[in-house]
């Protein structure tokens, strides 16, 4: 019988992180799993370790496959992948023992559910900054999937290391490499048809971060790749039917969707703006006006673009005491 959840675990140079990894999945209370580690043409020892560590773990399946990359990776072990639910890890991120159970069980309970991820605690914290651990408290928020939907364009609402997806859906849809982050296009385009992703409301997942990561390394995971892949999905599914709409902040967050978004054709109609200095005054063809001004704007959708939970939370503030719903009305794009 194949078992109920299948870990796809890429690994690329991870000798100094792997075996605590590997052990945190063995300590799982959650039994019914196999582990498909695909060692992605490492120079390093890594499959070494993962084929010794696989002689006394049965449930270990040990991959060795070229040099092809994160998607490609993802790619090789998705297939050889037969459980039923497919539980995304990291080489040098710990899972917590309940995780897998606790995953399982929200899927289990909840058949509506395309998938689930979990809160995650980023380490080493001696060398966090402000600006990750404001991320990480952002991310610790969100459980429900509306919640998750109506994050979605902020920043990637799911850590993908902590994703547990049904393995029917994952197929279906699969890993793109389109020169931006892959989890972010994945969970973007679970969303557009409609699926419902949440998250356990506990920390099941320690993150690593650092200068090492893919993500800080490689230029698909760049400020501007996540800004870019926003702007397609929008331009695709909210902005589809118009090439106009109303662009609330034009900040550096602002500007560089909306520079994204030009590149599809997408062009703001009207700036909102609450700095006085800026009220009036005409940007790139949109005259900039008040939050209170957007009563008199011909219905247009409305993509707001401010850095900052406490901005947004003013901006939703203002939102509905206008009438206006998000997700119908308007979309938080950061």
């Amino acid at each position: 019988m194949p078992p109920a959840i299948s870990i796809l675990l890429p690994a690329f140079d991870a000798a100094t992180t792997l075996d605590a990894c590997l052990r945190s999945i063995v300590r799982q209370r959650e039994r019914d799993w196999e582990c498909v580690l695909v060692d992605d043409g490492s120079t390093d020892d890594t499959l070494a370790r993962a084929r010794a560590f696989a002689r006394d773990e049965p449930r270990l399946v040990v991959v060795a496959a070229p040099h092809r990359g994160i998607v490609g990776a993802l790619e090789t072990g998705l297939a050889r992948c037969s459980g039923a639910l497919v539980a995304r890890m990291d080489a040098d991120d710990v899972m917590h023992r309940d995780r897998l159970r606790a995953q399982r069980r929200l899927l289990d309970d909840e058949p509506a559910l395309a998938a689930v991820g979990c809160r995650v605690r980023l380490f080493p914290r001696a060398v966090l900054r402000d600006g990750r651990r404001a991320y990480e408290r952002w991310l610790n928020a969100i459980a429900t999937a509306d919640h998750v939907r109506t994050e979605a364009y902020v920043e990637c609402p799911v850590a993908h290391p902590a994703l547990t997806i049904r393995r029917a859906v994952l197929e279906r849809h699969g890993y793109r490499d389109v020169g931006w982050p892959e989890d972010y296009d994945l969970l973007l385009r679970l969303l557009a048809t409609g699926a419902a992703v949440a998250s356990v409301p506990r920390r099941l997942v320690c993150w690593r971060d650092g200068a090492h990561r893919l993500s800080r390394r490689d230029p698909r995971y760049a400020q501007d790749r996540f800004t870019a892949c926003k702007a397609a999905f929008l331009a695709g599914g909210a902005l589809a039917t118009t090439d106009r709409y109303v662009l609330w902040g034009y900040g550096d967050t602002g500007r560089a969707l909306h520079r994204a978004l030009v590149a599809h054709g997408k062009r703001p109609s009207h700036v909102v703006e609450v700095h006085p200095g800026r009220l009036g005054n005409v940007i790139h063809g949109a005259p900039v006006i008040a939050p209170a001004a957007l009563a008199d704007v011909a219905q247009r959708p409305i993509i707001v673009s401010v850095a900052g939970a406490a901005a947004r939370a003013q901006v939703r503030a203002a939102m509905a005491a206008l009438g206006l719903h998000e997700l119908r009305d308007f979309i938080c794009a950061a």
